[in-house]
């Protein structure tokens, strides 16, 4: 975490263990009072009910969430056969049932494994993407249901438990953003004959920010946040020298070789204690560009 000054507040990362019954903007109203700035925001929504990781930046973080928003996530929770909702999870009403105890582990497995890899996903209408300019959740709440395009996701493990109730299957999901692990549930059941709900939602990493790290919510101070350069963690980092750190911070176009690099980037450009000065994107074949200078932002 660095500071800009004694009014200017902190930035840095946050990576907290959102608490069931908050909603993403809930969390980040709260973390605006526990760290004292109102540059605060997340790097991708997760469900109300849903337990688990929350990235947010804080600061001038804050203008790099686009690097933190296309991250894999990963989740654990029950699958519900047997039962639909109209929410597609246990705090919906229910919307059908099924008898489906005679499902066995085998076929249930099988059809996981046939909903990974890349695949197309209709996203719920109680959700928070946007139809027409309105957030679907905000229509159903209305009444109003409306076709919804499938979207191309991608679902790299989708893998089921032995059951730990009749019809109730514990499943471990890796998969890109913009996911939504309770349609996988709904598909799941869809595909056995039946249907099903999803309960018990843990998000247990977004890209390489795991539950290990994650902060309670009423725990998270100034101090238990990651420094600014943790934004673009996995990426690749470049230092730079006060020559070259004093153009970055005035956003200049760089030659590749100013900085040493190849390739489309983006890079974390730090200057020589670590610090994050600004992130590197490719501009033309042999000139860079700034995505976001944070040095004196």
């Amino acid at each position: 975490m660095t500071r800009r000054g004694p009014a200017a507040g902190p930035d840095g990362v946050a990576v907290v263990d959102k608490p069931a019954g908050w909603t993403s903007h809930d969390v980040v109203a709260k973390v605006r009072g526990l760290v004292g700035t109102r540059r605060v925001g997340h790097s991708g929504t997760l469900d109300p009910d849903a337990t688990g990781v929350l990235v947010l930046g804080v600061g001038r973080v804050t203008r790099a969430l686009t690097y933190l928003t296309g991250l894999e996530k990963a989740y654990e929770g029950e699958v519900v056969l047997g039962t639909a909702t109209t929410t597609l999870d246990a705090s919906g009403e229910i919307s059908g049932t099924w008898d489906m105890s005679g499902v066995e582990l085998p076929r249930v497995r099988a059809a996981a494994a046939a909903l990974t890899g890349d695949i197309l996903q209709v996203p719920p209408m109680v959700s928070a993407k946007q139809v027409g300019g309105r957030r679907l959740h905000e229509l159903a709440r209305a009444g109003v249901e409306v076709e919804r395009e499938a979207v191309p996701i991608h679902v790299s493990r989708f893998d089921v438990g032995e059951p730990v109730a009749p019809g109730v299957f514990p499943v471990s999901v890796t998969c890109s953003s913009g996911t939504y692990v309770r349609s996988l549930a709904a598909d799941l059941g869809a595909a056995l004959g039946g249907g099903a709900h999803l309960r018990h939602l843990r998000r247990t990493a977004v890209g390489p920010f795991t539950l290990d790290e994650a902060v309670p919510l009423e725990s998270l101070t100034p101090e238990r946040l990651l420094p600014p350069v943790e934004a673009l963690r996995g990426r690749s980092r470049v230092v730079v020298g006060d020559d070259v750190a004093a153009l970055v911070r005035h956003g200049r176009v760089l030659e590749d070789e100013v900085l040493g690099v190849a390739g489309d980037g983006p890079w974390a450009v730090v200057d020589g204690n670590g610090a994050l000065l600004a992130v590197y994107e490719r501009h033309h074949d042999k000139t860079v560009k700034p995505g976001v200078v944070l040095a004196g932002a």
